[in-house]
């Protein structure tokens, strides 16, 4: 079983992801394919009420982007931040979306690029 949001994986039995409040599914759905695609890294969080946030401003839009990273129970010997990618003719629609919105407190460091 796995959590479709963080992507963790349970034992079978338990149907809801402790972190996430999402029901669980019996297998992950394949990453998307993006090669070939032109994507630009806008940002960078370690915090998941961060990638929350911006997944609710974006969904619903047709803007093509993508979270790199989201496993933030995986802990290696490093730390790993989840990356926003945007498709680079987007790039400035996501930057006007999320102008004000003031989530810069909470761990997101805006990409320079």
């Amino acid at each position: 079983m796995f959590c479709p949001e963080c992507k963790s994986e349970y034992v079978e039995g338990i149907t809801v992801c402790a972190d996430c409040r999402v029901p669980l599914v019996t297998a992950l759905p394949p990453e998307p394919d993006h090669t070939g695609e032109a994507f630009v890294r806008i940002l960078s969080t370690y915090n998941a009420g961060d990638v929350a946030i911006i997944r609710s401003i974006l969904e619903g839009t047709d803007i093509s982007y993508y979270f790199q990273g989201r496993a933030f129970n995986d802990v290696g010997p490093l730390l790993e931040p989840t990356n926003l990618f945007v498709a680079r003719s987007q790039v400035n629609t996501v930057k006007e979306l999320l102008q004000d919105v003031e989530i810069h407190f909470l761990g997101v460091s805006p990409s320079e690029e």
